[in-house]
């Protein structure tokens, strides 16, 4: 009964801080900024941020674009087999009151890919090249921030795929001097 009750109060809180962040949608302005954050969190932001370390890295890149390939790769996989098994309806389509900001990518809400991917590059490329983390750092949160104040996902499914995107960059992290010794 005690596991019931703390289940639906969870629910509950991650509704409410869904409603919370959604209502800032509500300014034109804000909605836009969100939009434009999404959409450059679709991959624009990052490949520039790849072509930040190929120029500040040189030949070296190579083996950065590896380790972004296969965090790219194991995210990817981790994040579509999650979507497939939880079937977690996105904000908008539960709940009236949350008005939708952006087309989603994909039907499911759980957990959020962009988040996911923004936190896994920016913490690899924030460990092959520490200055670009003055721009990933704040450009992260507000990818993960867009995701609820747009509508599309909970801010559990943000705190989940933040945390499955952390655990992926680690661990490519802490494999790479194997796959260096490797290649």
């Amino acid at each position: 009964m005690k596991f019931k009750n703390a289940k639906i109060r969870m629910l509950d809180l991650d509704l409410k801080g869904c409603i919370y962040l959604n209502t800032f949608s509500h300014s034109e302005r804000i909605a836009y900024f969100f939009k434009m954050i999404s959409r450059l969190g679709d991959g624009v932001f990052w490949y520039l941020m790849l072509m930040a370390v190929w120029m500040l890295q040189g030949l070296m890149y190579a083996f950065q674009l590896l380790y972004i390939a296969l965090s790219g790769l194991l995210g990817t996989g981790i994040y579509k087999l999650l979507k497939q098994k939880t079937v977690r309806p996105r904000p908008y389509q539960v709940h009236q009151v949350i008005r939708l900001g952006e087309r989603p990518l994909d039907h499911f809400s759980f957990p959020s890919g962009h988040t996911l991917h923004a936190v896994m590059v920016t913490t690899v490329l924030g460990w092959v090249q520490p200055i670009l983390l003055i721009l990933m750092l704040p450009f992260t949160v507000l990818v993960a921030l867009s995701r609820m104040v747009l509508g599309l996902h909970y801010p559990s499914d943000v705190v989940i795929g933040a945390l499955i995107g952390a655990v992926v960059a680690i661990a490519i992290i802490l494999c790479a001097p194997v796959l260096h010794i490797m290649l």
